[in-house]
């Protein structure tokens, strides 16, 4: 699923990440079906994009966010910063045509839990000045001090001293995720990962955190890898940045485009039951019936044959049982999912309903 635009900064090619599941107490319960936590994923992040990444919790979203920054090791297929495989780059050294230094310094993370980024021990102008001393050892104590200050600035954290020489636990939730966001910043990210980065905010502060991130992102030309389960909140930085939103379910990419292909013309019923659960996406849902069945959500270690959505989908026909759907282009080039009912052609619309 690519991007538009440029090159990408990071592909996500066929990528495959399982969890073993072998264990348990005393030897007993073991359960040898690994987790497949992510299904064969593609995906195409260009230079200053934004990719919003939504769908319920457990679903995969932030292994594969992970996994584009290079955190976590891939089972199978690649990922890749700028054309150089990021696993080799590990394994090469200084041989590879991308050092893995320069890949970890160009992909960086801001988490829900800004907490888990602060030393809790130490003051916050000692947490911030840690990467900045690691990944420019000749700049001199002033010049990190005075370009924290400065980003401190910018942000909204005046006069800076005041908050710089606090500890964590002294600051709001609003404002360590500031801290955080900065501290990713200094480093001139080409990609931040921000994972569920503004679900522990106040409803009224996730629109000044996301209107600061875009700023930054004019600022310093960073693509963001932004994870969500709410709707809303990726429609809102997606539409804002003309980036695109994609949903996942159960480990898979299920459709992904931009904004409008994905709010008013969803083609995977699972978007159409996120858009109908959003209340302030979907005006008349009283008028209509509940787009899902509700049973519960498969169990990872055991997909269902076929199409992973067809326990839960009340569109599914015999043929969504049977065969696993690959990506179908709909209308704009760009807007893309895994449903057979994209494609006006294909023997689903002949198929027995499944659910009757």
């Amino acid at each position: 699923m690519s991007s538009t635009g440029s090159d990408p900064v990071v592909s996500v090619e066929d990528v495959t990440v399982e969890f073993d599941n072998s264990g348990g107490m005393l030897g007993f319960f073991d359960n040898t079906n690994p987790v497949r936590a992510v299904n064969d994923v593609s995906l195409d992040i260009g230079e200053r994009e934004i990719v919003t990444l939504i769908g319920e919790s457990g679903c995969g979203k932030s292994t594969l966010g992970k996994t584009a920054i290079g955190v976590q090791k891939p089972t199978s297929g690649a990922v890749r910063y700028r054309g150089q495989d990021i696993w080799e780059a590990k394994s090469s050294g200084k041989n590879a045509s991308v050092p893995f230094s320069e890949i970890r310094h160009a992909l960086q993370i801001i988490h829900q839990d800004p907490g888990s980024a602060l030393n809790p021990n130490q003051r916050v102008i000692t947490s911030l000045s840690l990467p900045l001393k690691k990944w420019n050892p000749d700049m001199s104590r002033e010049r990190r001090e005075e370009r924290i200050h400065a980003m401190f600035e910018r942000v909204g954290m005046t006069p800076p001293g005041d908050f710089l020489n606090r500890y964590p636990h002294q600051l709001s939730g609003g404002e360590k995720q500031r801290a955080v966001l900065v501290r990713a910043m200094l480093l001139n990210p080409d990609l931040i990962l921000a994972d569920e980065a503004i679900s522990a905010l106040d409803v009224s502060l996730r629109v000044e955190m996301m209107d600061l991130m875009l700023e930054l992102q004019d600022i310093f030309d960073t693509s963001y890898l932004f994870i969500s389960h709410d709707l809303s909140n990726a429609r809102y930085i997606a539409e804002k940045s003309g980036g695109r939103i994609a949903v996942m379910y159960l480990g898979e990419i299920v459709e992904i485009g931009g904004v409008d292909e994905i709010i008013e013309n969803p083609q995977h019923p699972y978007t159409k039951a996120l858009r109908w659960a959003t209340p302030n996406l979907f005006d008349d849902r009283d008028e209509e019936e509940f787009p899902i069945r509700e049973i519960d959500v498969p169990d990872p270690r055991n997909l269902p044959s076929g199409c992973n959505f067809h326990p839960r989908c009340p569109e599914a026909r015999e043929v969504c049982q049977r065969e696993h759907p690959g990506e179908i282009t709909t209308g704009a080039g760009e807007h893309l999912c895994r449903c057979f009912r994209a494609d006006d052609t294909h023997e689903y619309w002949n198929s027995p309903d499944l659910h009757d």
